[in-house]
């Protein structure tokens, strides 16, 4: 919990010697730093942590103004019915944090799209408790358009294909 605060992974963790969480880079929490971090959670079958990651953004964007990520918050420790503290000159929106939603949806979902062989993979698909359902309409792949539901269950996210056209398949990995 030193380098998790609840908003997001700080850029070092709590109690190091250059922790300090109003630091641009000693303490902060940046998206695109969890986005990368979070890729790699779910990469080495850490999904649950990665889920944790993409929920806390997702909770992140509910507070900020026009729900758009800023570029990184201040580190300190999510409480209870407080608002993250904004980093003083922190732009919003900024591309990288933007961006940075896609790569967590992804680690969350274990994607993978293999355009040589025409095929989407969900590797041990997640979602946070705060997702139920994700519709991915109209997802393309060379010549090949798919739209997805996928539901969260109790220990599993079932992936349906509502609509296919072309030749693209869908594999689920449980």
């Amino acid at each position: 919990e030193a380098s998790f605060a609840g908003w997001g992974i700080r850029t070092i963790a709590a109690g190091e010697a250059r922790y300090n969480p109003m630091s641009y880079h000693n303490g902060s929490i940046w998206p695109h730093d969890n986005a990368l971090a979070a890729a790699g959670l779910a990469r080495y079958g850490f999904t649950a942590a990665a889920t944790r990651v993409l929920d806390a953004m997702l909770d992140l964007s509910q507070v900020v103004d026009l729900h758009r990520l800023p570029e990184l918050i201040c580190g300190f420790h999510r409480r209870t019915d407080e608002r993250p503290t904004l980093y003083p000159v922190s732009c919003a929106p900024q591309a990288w944090a933007a961006g940075s939603v896609y790569l967590l949806i992804q680690a969350a979902l274990g994607l993978e799209i293999d355009a040589g062989e025409q095929r989407i993979t969900f590797s041990r698909a997640a979602l946070p408790e705060s997702i139920e359902r994700l519709y991915l309409t109209d997802l393309t792949v060379n010549d090949s358009r798919v739209t997805l539901l996928l539901e969260r269950h109790a220990n599993d996210v079932a992936v349906s294909v509502l609509k296919r056209e072309g030749t693209v398949e869908v594999v689920a990995i449980k």
